[in-house]
């Protein structure tokens, strides 16, 4: 007979994903704190472009390079205690980026705000592969990846706001007293799954059709083991693509509207809420498109990968005309298409993550492929903050992170080809499901 979802399941679901979208979006606009404030704190503070530049990687140093001992220490412990711990963390940092009074102290909160949010995603896609079947983690992960882009379609007018009203300081102070709010509700609701005795047809409904381990907890060789796999060298390059477009419009986006088009920061902040709507669908749309087409019956890493490739390739294509528009309003609507094609990608990339190997590593994967990532939006603000600088424009700026785009889809395309983890196997059910 079919299994069914049971009631209990169905609400732990809902709360796990309510929760993991309010912590996303908590922590994208946490990011965008120092981006929206760029202009105020460089004339505070006496900063340059440079300077900007900096203090807008530090936070992806830190995030980048803690991901891969955060993603096998989430497999090893689960994501309640972790990602509670990084919340707060990365929140008193934020509120005392408020206080600071110089280039070196505000580097240092961005620095300690890159440790605190490094669990984040792959604390969430550990989550979802546990309390998800194979064949829904697709919506849930394009679903909770869209925090992002929503995080950042509403930072720009609510931060703005916040900053006008009362000052950038205080924009930081709001978003770490936030945070830690939703550290202790997440610490109080959440459980991970070996905490919550299920039944066995509970546990069988969780794991039909997924790959699991054949000997339980992954160990340091398993670990270590990943990197054998051309698959897990895609998807780290591919995602290094994704990270650097993501995280260059994160970062310069509003300087790049404000000192081009000559318009108000104000107006800076509401424009800015268009491309990440389309962000929003893109992500959603990774979800739904990837679950119809396993459930058609396409092969689940070829239509994932494409997927990823393929936003990829959309991405880069429509940053070189925003780059060489004439006016906001075409600069607009090129970058629209750009952030639904790499949100596209992003949610793709995550959704495979949850389902190419174990779940006993899925964390791993989840921190490795973050690690890359980063390890390219790090450079994006750097680069993106010299060349503006040095060429009076952010036109060559974008033509690079194009450029970024292209090769990591050729990269991700033709290096992941199969299941990752040698030692694994489907698990066997006891119950037989229809049309499994």
């Amino acid at each position: 007979m079919e299994l069914t979802k049971s009631s209990r399941i169905k609400k732990i679901q809902r709360i796990t994903l309510v929760l993991l979208i309010l912590i996303g979006i908590v922590n994208y606009m946490d990011r965008a704190t120092l981006s929206i404030a760029n202009i105020s704190i460089s004339g505070e503070l006496g900063l340059t472009k440079v300077h900007m530049g900096y203090l807008l990687s530090a936070f992806s140093l830190t995030y980048a390079f803690l991901q891969l001992p955060v993603g096998a220490f989430l497999d090893k412990t689960g994501s309640r205690f972790l990602l509670g711990l990084g919340l707060l963390l990365w929140s008193a940092a934020q509120f005392a980026g408020g206080l600071v009074h110089s280039f070196k102290a505000l580097f240092i909160t961005r620095l300690i705000l890159g440790a605190g949010e490094a669990p984040q995603f792959p604390a969430a896609a550990k989550s979802i592969s546990e309390w998800y079947s194979i064949k829904e983690r697709g919506r849930a992960m394009g679903t909770f990846n869209s925090s992002a882009a929503m995080g950042t379609a509403i930072a720009p007018p609510i931060l703005t706001a916040l900053m006008l009203a009362f000052g950038w300081r205080w924009m930081f102070i709001v978003m770490g007293v936030l945070g830690v709010v939703l550290s202790v509700i997440w610490f109080v609701v959440y459980r991970n799954r070996n905490q919550i005795p299920l039944t066995p047809q509970e546990d069988n409904y969780l794991d039909r059709g997924a790959v699991i381990s054949a000997t339980g907890q992954a160990t340091a060789r398993d670990w270590f083991g990943l990197f054998k796999s051309s698959s897990t060298w895609g998807i780290l390059l591919g995602f290094m693509g994704v990270v650097y477009m993501i995280w260059m419009y994160l970062t310069w986006l509003p300087a790049y509207l404000t000192e081009t088009y000559n318009i108000t920061l104000t107006h800076t902040g509401w424009l800015i809420v268009i491309p990440y709507i389309f962000a929003i669908m893109g992500s959603i749309s990774a979800g739904f498109i990837s679950d119809h087409l396993v459930i058609r019956g396409y092969d689940m890493i070829k239509s994932r990968k494409s997927l990823v490739a393929a936003g990829l390739i959309m991405s880069g294509i429509f940053t070189i005309p925003a780059a060489y528009a004439s006016t906001v309003t075409m600069a607009i609507f090129y970058i629209s298409i750009a952030q639904f094609s790499v949100q596209l990608a992003s949610g793709s990339s995550w959704i495979l993550v949850s389902s190419i190997i174990p779940s006993n590593q899925t964390a791993s994967l989840g921190g490795i492929q973050n690690f890359g990532g980063y390890i390219a939006g790090s450079a994006a603000p750097v680069i993106t903050g010299y060349m503006a600088q040095s060429t009076g424009s952010f036109t060559s700026a974008l033509v690079v992170a194009a450029c970024v785009a292209l090769f990591s889809a050729i990269a991700h395309f033709v290096l992941v080809r199969k299941p990752i983890g040698g030692n694994s196997r489907p698990k066997k059910v006891a119950v037989v499901e229809k049309n499994a």
